[in-house]
């Protein structure tokens, strides 16, 4: 099975630390207040900005420290149960509305034919 995407790994690597270094500058941090912010080495931060390669928990830290964790659920949406799932979860939804009924006179009753 081919799991290759049409943008390489490195290439992808380089796109995300070229937005993370953008996201930096739009907010007006240096490097080494980021990084202290994030909570991770002022090497670090260069290297992802670099194209590099880090660990996951210091790229979510980096992410953190930009507001950017939102796009996470972009990137990995939580899982939707399947569409038999879905229709047992679901249960009986009403197909109509019921019709207004009114009371009934309780102290009138009413025989046949009788004209009285």
């Amino acid at each position: 099975m081919d799991n290759k995407s049409p943008i390489g790994e490195a290439r992808l690597l380089q796109i995300m630390g070229e937005r993370i270094s953008q996201r930096r500058l739009q907010r007006n941090r240096s490097q080494a207040h980021l990084a202290s912010e994030a909570g991770v080495s002022k090497r670090t931060l260069e290297r992802v900005e670099a194209g590099g390669s880090i660990q996951l928990s210091n790229f979510i830290r980096i992410l953190r420290a930009l507001d950017l964790l939102d796009g996470l659920d972009a990137l990995l949406p939580e899982p939707l149960p399947s569409p038999l799932q879905q229709l047992k979860l679901q249960g009986r939804q009403r197909q109509r509305a019921s019709t207004v009924r009114e009371p009934e006179a309780a102290s009138e009753a009413w025989t046949w034919n009788d004209e009285s």
